[in-house]
């Protein structure tokens, strides 16, 4: 968000509790804004929102104003059920005035990162493979994605990259990717920043990723995602011009771990259950590898 012209970018580090609020209210002393747009649900959210002084102060809707949202608000959205969470936040825009749904984002990327994408995709099919998500039990297994690897490879004749964050789970997954897989990968997990893989994803033909920041991250850059969704619902929170080539086993997941179909779940319910991810089948994945690649060539 940083590199967006005109956008000043302001860090509040939530793993310092409420010093990160007090350090936001030092940083906003004196300065008031024409309006807060509130669009994040977590009562932890909402604390530092509340050192943004503005006269209007919009949030979600009643019904979606959970975790006390509605107590730091004072204006609402319309309120709509059961929309993706990209088009709630275009109601905030219809709340202040501005009707038009431009799907663009500009986000300049620097030298250093386009040349970083440049030499790692210089020509040809290329599979991006981000396999964590921020919670361990939306990630699929380092075997299935290696079997996605080499059909990928085989099959297809793509070069096949590994990206992630520099935790532990992701280096110790990304290894595992490549032990299995029986055709050479390339692991840059942990090895890039976010402009340069925000870039590599604007090269890359396909990105497969649970539901995870990266997923995101290439609809912004027009790369299709081959999604991987059980633990949550992607007509809510999928990549949200690459539904269609998601794998969404999230209605599986309702009926066998909430005993009921998803229509019968709240909208936000996640099924963050051990071995949920397993109802992912391998020949799933690559038939969409197969359909995105004969639909795009």
């Amino acid at each position: 968000m940083e590199l967006i012209d005109g956008v000043e970018f302001i860090t509040v580090d939530k793993r310092a509790g409420l010093a990160a609020r007090r350090d936001l209210g030092s940083t906003l002393s004196g300065r008031r804004f024409d309006v807060l747009l509130h669009m994040q649900l977590s009562l932890r959210a909402s604390l530092v929102s509340s050192v943004v002084r503005a006269p209007i102060r919009m949030g979600f809707d009643r019904a979606r104003a959970r975790e006390l949202q509605w107590l730091f608000t004072n204006a609402r959205i319309a309120p709509r059920t059961r929309e993706h969470v990209l088009d709630s936040f275009f109601g905030f825009l219809e709340a202040i005035g501005i009707r038009d749904r431009a799907l663009r984002w500009d986000v300049p990327l620097t030298p250093t990162a386009l040349e970083y994408a440049q030499t790692l995709i210089p020509d040809g099919r290329t599979l991006v493979i981000s396999p964590c998500s921020s919670h361990s039990r939306r990630n699929w297994r380092p075997e299935a994605y290696a079997a996605v690897a080499d059909h990928a490879a085989q099959r297809h004749g793509m070069r096949v990259i590994l990206a992630g964050g520099r935790t532990e789970i992701e280096r110790d997954v990304g290894a595992a990717i490549e032990r299995s897989a029986q055709v050479p990968v390339v692991n840059q997990i942990g090895r890039d920043t976010l402009p340069q893989m925000l870039a590599l994803l604007a090269r890359a033909t396909a990105l497969l990723s649970p539901d995870s920041g990266p997923a995101h991250m290439a609809t912004m850059v027009g790369t299709p995602v081959i999604g991987l969704y059980a633990a949550t619902n992607p007509e809510r929170s999928g990549p949200y011009l690459s539904r269609r080539w998601c794998v969404n086993a999230y209605p599986r997941a309702a009926l066998r771990f909430r005993g009921r179909p998803p229509e019968e779940l709240p909208w936000w319910e996640k099924i963050e259950e051990p071995g949920v991810m397993d109802l992912i089948e391998t020949a799933q994945v690559t038939a969409k590898l197969d359909e995105l690649l004969a639909y795009e060539a």
